[in-house]
């Protein structure tokens, strides 16, 4: 089961051309729905605008070197180890999968396009689609903010879900499918509307942000670097100018780690 390719035998049924053409037809819709929600939202020129502005205001100029710099920063720590997340349950759940989309889809683009590929490209496939499920489901009911701190019931859907599912949908009804032997029915079926949703929905829902959010990072610790900071105050109650003004004097003998009770315990109390 794990070594072989459930897309083979689909041959039986469908002509291999018609499932290729499948996979072609989804990736001319991500492109798509990225172009357009691009231009939808415009974040594209919201992006270029900031970065432009920033710019401008720059307080210490960066350097080719420094935008390599930045840019490698970037792709290390903010996109392959996520380093955005702070809650370690949240990065775990999110590089699972991350990684596991990745690793599903270009499985599946191989065994799709290659009957033959070897064994390895299936094992990937399978490990892939567990990672979803584990990362997902794990994220599902026990991560999520409006859940585990807000109270909401795990079942409770809203539009900002319909990436998160689709793609659950996607991976767990493939999983299903491939185990119970493959071939055209009721699973498949299934699969392929999940499958559609999580490609064709990406106007509607977060399927994007992935390719938004290296741009945002990019552009945090630019302007880190630059000294724009965002707009934002630079000084924090650690500064030692920041701690001799005057409004900070009953705050000056305090310890830096007054105020944080609240991060003691999880927030249950609902």
């Amino acid at each position: 089961m794990f070594t072989t390719n459930p897309f083979a035998g689909l041959s039986a049924s469908l002509s291999p051309s018609v499932m290729q053409a499948y996979v072609v037809v989804m990736f001319i819709l991500v492109v798509a729905g990225t172009l357009f929600d691009v231009l939808h939202k415009g974040s594209a020129s919201y992006f270029f605008q900031n970065f432009r502005r920033s710019k401008a205001k720059a307080a210490q100029p960066v350097g080719g070197g420094g935008l390599v710099s930045i840019a490698v920063q970037t792709a290390v720590v903010d996109v392959l180890a996520s380093g955005e997340f702070c809650n370690p349950r949240r990065r775990v759940a999110h590089l699972l999968g991350m990684y596991g989309f990745v690793l599903y889809v270009l499985a599946t683009v191989v065994l799709v396009f290659n009957a033959s590929a070897s064994a390895l490209w299936t094992q990937l496939w399978w490990l892939g689609g567990l990672m979803i499920c584990v990362g997902g489901y794990w994220f599902w009911f026990f991560i999520r903010v409006d859940v585990a701190a807000e109270g909401n019931p795990p079942l409770r859907l809203v539009k900002a879900d319909l990436f998160i599912l689709s793609l659950l949908a996607s991976a767990t009804l493939g999983l299903l499918w491939a185990a119970s032997g493959g071939g055209v029915g009721v699973l498949f079926g299934l699969y392929i509307l999940a499958t559609t949703v999580l490609f064709a929905g990406v106007p509607w829902s977060k399927f994007a942000h992935m390719f938004f959010k290296p741009a945002a990072a990019f552009e945090k610790r630019m302007s880190k670097a630059n000294g724009t900071a965002e707009n934002l105050p630079t000084q924090s109650r650690d500064d030692p100018e920041q701690r001799s003004r005057h409004s900070m004097e009953l705050l000056r003998d305090a310890p830096m780690d007054m105020g944080l009770g609240i991060k003691r315990e999880a927030p249950r109390h609902y």
